[in-house]
């Protein structure tokens, strides 16, 4: 490298590895909205998907809202998330079910 003004180069500041802060404080309530077409077992799918990753998720805490046409349905499901690694996973497994249309 060559000198400027006479003086040496100066050298490039290290770069830290980056470090994904989460902005959430684990555990926490945390709220899924999974929408789908309105084909029978897709509830019964959603929850056992859940329950997988959150063992202690009630059932019966689940909201469900039909589309206005009645094709698609709307389901919010309230997780005890104890980790962002908890939710990344059940997210993962929730977006590739074949009647899942989007997770919020």
């Amino acid at each position: 490298m060559q000198e400027r003004n006479g003086k040496p180069p100066e050298e490039a500041p290290k770069e830290e590895p980056l470090v994904a802060a989460s902005l959430l404080d684990f555990p926490t309530a945390f709220p899924i909205k999974i929408m789908g077409r309105r084909e029978g077992g897709f509830t019964t799918a959603v929850i056992e998907i859940v329950r997988r990753h959150a063992p202690d998720f009630v059932p019966g805490t689940i909201e469900t809202r039909p589309s206005r046409e009645g094709k698609y349905i709307s389901l919010t499901a309230t997780v005890n998330a104890t980790s962002q690694e908890q939710l990344d996973a059940l997210y993962r497994e929730l977006c590739d079910h074949p009647t899942v249309v989007m997770v919020l």
